[in-house]
Parts: C-alpha cells; structure tokens; sequence
C-alpha cells in the first residue's frame, strides 16, 4: 500500500510515496526498500510505524500521510 511521508527542510510541503503495511486501523509499517535520495530527509523511515490520516495535497489529490511514530 502507499502512504506519503514528509520531507524535512524543504520550505514547503513537500511527501514522498512510500510503501507501507497496513497493521491496524490507521497503523502502518513504513517497508519502502528505496535508498533515500542523497538530498532528501524523510520524516519517517524504513522500519518505523506510523499512525497516517487522510489529506487532500495542492493538486486536489488525496492520499494517507504520515504524522505520528508509533511505539510497539
């Protein structure tokens, strides 16, 4: 499944798509495999999990980002 997590340091919104599983409710286990680009600081990365909700981006598209690390 895809969900959006943030860029850090970007000076505006910016998400990249990550896969991710589905564990519970709004619970996901961020499993995106791809190296980070050398320029980018994700919000969240490989391995953590996530509590996501849904957002509506600029385009009109809307998308389950990412917003809080979850402990297991």
């Amino acid at each position: 499944m895809r969900i959006y997590v943030a860029l850090q340091n970007e000076g505006v919104d910016c998400w990249r798509p990550v896969e991710a599983i589905p564990l519970r409710g709004d619970i996901y286990e961020v499993v995106d495999a791809s190296p980070f680009p050398e320029d980018e600081q994700w919000q969240f990365s490989s391995g953590d999990t996530v509590r996501c909700k849904e957002h509506r981006f600029s385009d009109g598209t809307a998308g389950l980002v990412a917003y809080e690390k979850v402990d297991t």
